[in-house]
């Protein structure tokens, strides 16, 4: 049977655990096309910027807690076998305040509010944080083991992986999704395109989606070394803001944030916001610097990326745009990674849909 020829646009975390996925199967040969590959660094790319953790926020029962449960065996593996992929274990702990419910913010991170999330079930080690440790500020919490990855080291991991299937890699910076599919490393026309193009998707053309939107996130890298994962539900300094930090694996630093700004598009770093998310993370964490201020803190670099959310959700469908199949992977808002598996996993069933025929009983 001959190999079924495919394009992956997009070379994020999506693109890449997409591209992997569809290696494992020798029946495929693969190409991915990006304007942006691992070791890049720009606001149209998202994945570099993120922490990224394991701390589910998709709400119980849907399809989106599905992709993101599926998704936690793969990265546990990745934590206990492979060092190389730059994911390990940390305690975790989640701070929450009851005057938090109400917000926008509060209401996107719902079911991390909850003292008994449905992922309780499905990560290690899940408990209630005492009276003593949530203090007065907080009226619950809950702790448990989760993973942190190193951005820097993961991509260009997944990459390997993908490279070592034999997969292709090209720039390129579509104007069309339907580009794609002339660009196959086999000099012949792609049988699919799968688009994992995250906020690039609102003005590719065939696709774009106007439900895309960014959530401008800010962060600060310190060298300092944190002794928990953690974040908070809200903070006092605005419903845009936010307070988490998480220690990157294999010597990545330490990352603090955050932001959760609607519809900005601003790629440069606001110097009064990196203050108060660095205030902030020595309060959560005093570990941080020993008890001391943020002067004390080691800063490697601060940080701005664009999380590409999607009105409805993730889109992972496929649909015909001008005689081109094509399978979307693209939307997952500031959830990438955590669902990065699961995602990946049903863009594959759907491209097995397309190119391979059902059996005629």
């Amino acid at each position: 049977m001959a190999q079924a020829r495919i394009v992956v646009v997009g070379a994020g975390v999506a693109g890449l655990t997409t591209a992997l996925l569809l290696a494992r199967e020798t029946k495929y040969l693969i190409t991915v096309a990006a304007k942006h590959m691992p070791g890049d660094y720009d606001i149209e790319y998202a994945s570099p910027w993120a922490g990224a953790n394991y701390w589910p926020i998709s709400e119980a029962g849907t399809e989106a807690a599905e992709w993101d449960k599926n998704t936690w065996p793969e990265l546990e593996d990745l934590a206990k076998h492979h060092p190389e992929a730059g994911v390990h274990y940390q305690d975790t702990a989640i701070y929450n305040r009851s005057k938090d419910v109400d917000s926008s913010l509060g209401k996107y991170l719902a079911e991390k509010l909850k003292a008994e999330p449905w992922y309780k079930d499905v990560v290690p080690n899940f408990r209630p944080l005492s009276k003593e440790r949530l203090g007065s500020q907080y009226s619950n919490g809950h702790a448990f083991t989760s993973v942190c990855i190193n951005t820097a080291i993961y991509l260009p991991w997944l990459a390997s992986q993908c490279l070592s299937k034999g997969v292709v890699f090209k720039r390129g910076n579509l104007k069309h999704v339907c580009d794609a599919s002339g660009i196959h490393h086999t000099g012949r026309k792609a049988d699919l395109v799968v688009n994992c193009t995250g906020l690039s998707a609102s003005k590719l053309g065939g696709v774009q989606d106007q439900n895309m939107m960014p959530i401008r996130g800010q962060t600060v890298l310190v060298r300092n070394e944190a002794d928990v994962m953690c974040s908070t539900s809200g903070t006092d300094d605005g419903d845009e803001e936010v307070c988490y930090l998480m220690q990157r694996a294999a010597g990545g630093g330490t990352l603090l944030g955050g932001s959760y700004q609607r519809g900005n598009w601003d790629s440069q770093l606001d110097p009064s916001l990196a203050v108060r998310i660095m205030k902030r993370a020595v309060e959560l964490c005093p570990a941080l610097t020993g008890g001391k201020g943020i002067e004390h803190l080691d800063v490697i670099r601060h940080g701005v990326g664009l999380r590409p959310y999607r009105h409805g959700g993730t889109r992972i469908e496929k649909e015909r745009i001008d005689g081109v199949w094509t399978v979307h992977n693209y939307g997952h808002g500031g959830f990438g990674y955590q669902s990065s598996y699961g995602c990946s996993q049903k863009a594959l069933k759907l491209v097995e849909e397309v190119l391979i025929p059902r059996s005629v009983l």
